[in-house]
C-alpha cells in the first residue's frame, strides 16, 4: 500500500505567516521555513514578534479565516485521497489550521499545539515530537507502507530523504540548488502524474 504525506502551507494553501505579515505590515514575520532552516529559532522570532506588537491567537486566526487553499489544491487532494491513504505533515498548529482544513474537506493532519495565555497570548509551543516529519514517515515504513512526499521548504527536507521517494513542489531557487536530490515539480497535474508512476500495486511495483 502507498501512503502520501504533503506539506500543508506553500503546497496545498497559502503561507500563513505570509499572510499575517501582510495584513499587519511586520515584514519579518513573512519570514518561513523557506528561509529559516532552524525551525526554533523561526518560531522564537515569530512569537516575539507577535508580543512586541500586542497581537494574540485570536488575531493571527480573524486573518487565517479569510484565506483559501491555493488553486487546483483541492481537486488534487480529492483525486490523491481516492488512490492513497492521503497525510497532511505539517509545523503549523490545530488552532491556526482547522478553517483551511474544513476547505480542504478534513484531510488528516499532523501537527503541532499552541500555548495560550488566559488573555489569548501566545505564549508557546509543542512540537508533536522531535523531528515530526520524518518520524512520521518512518512510522508509515515500519507498517509495511511506502510512502511518497511533497513539500516547499527546508522542514520538509528530511521528510523528503526518509520517504521512498520525495519531490519538491515550488521550492525556491536556494532550495533546489541546496537539495538537487529531490525532483521540482510545479503544477498539480505534474504532481499528480509524479505520485501516480511512482505508486506500486499491492503486490508490489507496477
Amino acid at each position: 500500500m502507498n501512503v502520501a504525506c504533503l506539506d500543508l502551507e506553500g503546497v496545498l494553501t497559502p503561507e500563513i505567516w505570509i499572510a499575517f505579515a501582510e495584513h499587519t505590515g511586520i515584514d519579518r514575520l513573512r519570514d518561513t521555513t523557506r528561509d529559516e532552516p532552524d525551525y526554533h529559532v523561526l518560531m522564537r522570532q515569530r512569537l516575539r514578534l507577535l508580543l512586541e506588537n500586542g497581537y494574540g491567537l485570536a488575531d493571527v486566526q480573524q486573518v487565517i479565516g479569510r484565506l483559501e487553499p491555493l488553486p487546483g489544491a483541492l481537486d488534487f487532494l480529492r483525486w490523491l485521497r481516492e488512490r492513497f491513504q492521503t497525510i497532511i505533515v505539517s509545523d503549523t498548529f490545530y488552532e491556526f489550521a482547522m478553517p483551511l482544513m474544513r476547505q480542504l474537506e478534513y484531510p488528516t493532519l499532523l501537527c503541532h499545539r499552541l500555548e495560550v495565555d488566559a488573555q489569548g497570548a501566545i505564549t508557546g509551543y509543542r512540537l508533536r515530537q522531535k523531528d515530526a516529519k520524518r518520524e512520521v514517515v518512518r512510522g508509515f515504513q515500519a507498517l509495511n507502507y511506502r510512502v511518497i512526499a511533497a513539500g516547499d521548504s527546508y522542514n520538509d527536507t528530511d521528510m523528503l530523504a526518509q520517504a521512498d521517494i520525495g519531490f519538491f513542489f515550488n521550492p525556491p531557487a536556494n532550495l533546489i540548488s541546496e537539495f538537487p536530490q529531490f525532483p521540482v515539480l510545479r503544477e498539480f497535474d505534474e504532481l499528480s502524474d509524479a505520485f501516480a508512476a511512482s505508486a506500486w500495486d499491492f503486490d508490489g511495483p507496477n
